[in-house]
């Protein structure tokens, strides 16, 4: 793995830096950079200039509609971007359902939803969790019942990622019910203007309405959607879940977090000195650091992997459990950093044109909400616990 950039890869960085700055809305970078919530429009306008580049699919090889790009290519956009305070590209289109159809699906299917994603003008979400099934995904009980030319769906899924934006989602469904538990299970797309859906708001800990339920009561689905052949969604699903926790990792977005707690604690002062200059609090922020630079190279391997022709596989799990646990790290001391100033709760603060005034310094009122926000990160993709039963039966095969 040669981590040199050759003049070509400096002259793409460049060229990136250049597209972002021309397209990247200010009002977005800079709710981005202040920690506000994004709505709908924001992601759309950013994604659909992506789309027109040709670079909202940035992990698509060409045949698909993609770039094509090189892993260092891949790495030097998720980075530029990171730095320029651009939103993180929703993956639930782009680095989920997509390769999963450009894969699995039939040519119909190709052509009708991969232009959608490409473009970024239709907006997908996932129905795999249930209160029931979260981490023990394969006791999903969400049933597809075949009625001639059509499905009749009926169950519910939580924990649904920004829902009630979203026109399509795709769904994890027990088609079988007496086939053993991975075997039962199909993988349906759904129109969310379908009769019968209905979408409920779950209110995080920080005020933000990012996730929700989702209900599906006799809710009919044309037989055509269904994604691959019956019964054998449980491969599609695995296969959807190793892309997502290779973008779980979220190195750049961590390496961003690590240079915001440095500003943060050359700011703010203990015993009479600069946070920064604090041993304890040094060491904690170099550990941090280091933990940051070791998934980088991680990650990095993963990616060399597939340029070579690999696919993401179980190995992936260390970079959902390291990146999450890190993400976690950061907004711990981020809290630690600013103390009493992340005590008072001021959610409308999150929100762009909110006329109050923070409490002690701007970066301060984030801290405690994004704390709170990032509990999720060990249990979404896949709880902690089940990816360290992976690695053991599927890398260390114990």
């Amino acid at each position: 793995m040669d981590l040199a950039f050759t003049p070509q890869d400096i002259a793409f960085r460049d060229e990136v830096k250049a597209f972002v700055k021309a397209n990247l809305p200010q009002d977005i970078a800079d709710k981005v950079a202040h920690g506000k919530h994004l709505v709908r429009d924001d992601h759309m306008r950013w994604q659909q200039a992506l789309g027109r580049q040709g670079w909202l699919v940035y992990t698509w090889p060409k045949k698909h509609g993609g770039p094509g790009w090189t892993v260092t290519q891949r790495y030097i956009f998720e980075n530029v971007c990171a730095d320029m305070n651009a939103p993180g590209i929703i993956p639930f289109g782009s680095k989920m359902v997509g390769p999963v159809i450009y894969t699995f699906g039939s040519e119909e299917q190709k052509a009708r939803f991969l232009p959608g994603i490409r473009e970024s003008s239709v907006w997908w979400c996932q129905g795999y969790s249930e209160p029931g099934s979260g981490s023990d995904l394969a006791s999903l009980r969400t049933r597809a019942v075949r009625e001639g030319d059509h499905y009749v769906v009926n169950g519910s899924k939580t924990w649904n990622t920004m829902g009630h934006w979203a026109d399509w989602i795709f769904c994890l469904v027990r088609t079988d019910a007496s086939a053993k538990p991975q075997e039962g299970i199909s993988f349906l797309l759904i129109d969310m203007k379908t009769p019968g859906i209905t979408v409920k708001p779950i209110i995080m800990a920080d005020g933000g309405h990012e996730v929700n339920e989702v209900f599906f009561d006799n809710v009919k689905v044309p037989a055509e959607n269904l994604v691959g052949k019956e019964g054998e969604g449980w491969t599609y699903a695995k296969f959807l879940l190793a892309n997502e926790r290779l973008g779980i990792a979220a190195v750049p977005q961590s390496k961003r977090g690590v240079d915001t707690l440095k500003q943060i604690a050359r700011s703010e002062t203990q015993g009479g000195k600069p946070l920064i200059e604090d041993q304890d609090f040094r060491n904690k922020l170099a550990d941090l650091e280091i933990q940051v630079t070791a998934l980088e190279y991680t990650e990095l391997r993963a990616l060399s992997a597939m340029a070579a022709g690999g696919a993401p596989g179980p190995e992936v799990s260390f970079l959902k459990i390291r990146g999450s646990e890190i993400q976690q790290r950061i907004s711990e001391l981020a809290v630690e950093a600013v103390g009493y100033y992340a005590m008072p709760y001021h959610p409308a603060l999150l929100w762009h044109g909110a006329n109050e005034e923070p409490i002690g310094p701007a970066y301060a009122h984030i801290a405690a909400p994004r704390y709170f926000n990032a509990r999720k990160t060990t249990i979404y993709g896949g709880s902690n616990e089940i990816q360290r039963n992976v690695i053991s039966k599927m890398v260390l095969g114990l």
